[in-house]
């Protein structure tokens, strides 16, 4: 079963390659890494991709990245999104490559390129437009003018950007991880750029 580990460490060279030895020595192996965030005060927040040997229970990677001098894991849970990460480069691909339906295809990417439980196209009449399998039926019109975080609910936290005056994006994580700047910074790029793209084709 895949799992996903985001967690903060150090940006200085070394340190990815401490954090692979203590999720190897713990029983876990990294399939792929992604950069999410890199800081002011010298560290870097990574989403890590990992496989767990049978019998080995999370607990014991985040003991072991927790031990490591300037590491700390944000979150860990299982990731069920086709066993792979989706970069924002990919997705622009794929865009690309349906000019015509750029914006639902931009719903049904978010997902996966943002590692949440779901994403919906929403306008403020109709209601929801296009939604991912997981996505609420209903949920209420928000104005936007820029990307951000939405006001959570029960343990389901969401994020939003605007494709005009009449329709958002959103996106939900149930129990967390908490949306990063940088991740509303990205979504309000890949959502300009989805709507660009469908001006076009």
């Amino acid at each position: 079963m895949p799992y996903l580990l985001r967690v903060e460490l150090p940006d200085v060279p070394g340190s990815l390659g401490r954090l692979a030895s203590a999720v190897g020595e713990a029983g876990g192996d990294i399939e792929a890494i992604e950069i999410v965030e890199k800081r002011h005060d010298g560290t870097a927040v990574d989403d890590v991709l990992l496989e767990m040997i049978d019998g080995i229970m999370p607990d014991s990677i985040v003991s072991a990245c927790n031990a490591l001098d300037g590491v700390s894991v944000v979150w860990i849970s299982r990731y069920a999104a086709g066993g792979n990460l989706f970069l924002d480069l990919e997705a622009v691909e794929d865009l690309t490559a349906h000019p015509a339906e750029a914006i639902n295809r931009l719903v049904d990417l978010l997902p996966m390129t943002f590692r949440s439980d779901w994403a919906l196209r929403l306008h403020r009449v109709g209601g929801v437009v296009h939604a991912t399998g997981a996505a609420p039926d209903e949920l209420g019109f928000v104005d936007l003018d820029r990307a951000t975080r939405l006001e959570s609910d029960d343990d389901t936290l969401y994020a939003a950007a605007r494709l005009d005056g009449n329709e958002i994006v959103v996106i939900g994580r149930r129990g967390g991880p908490e949306f990063l700047d940088s991740e509303i910074a990205r979504l309000g790029h890949l959502t300009g750029l989805a709507l660009s793209i469908a001006r076009v084709g």
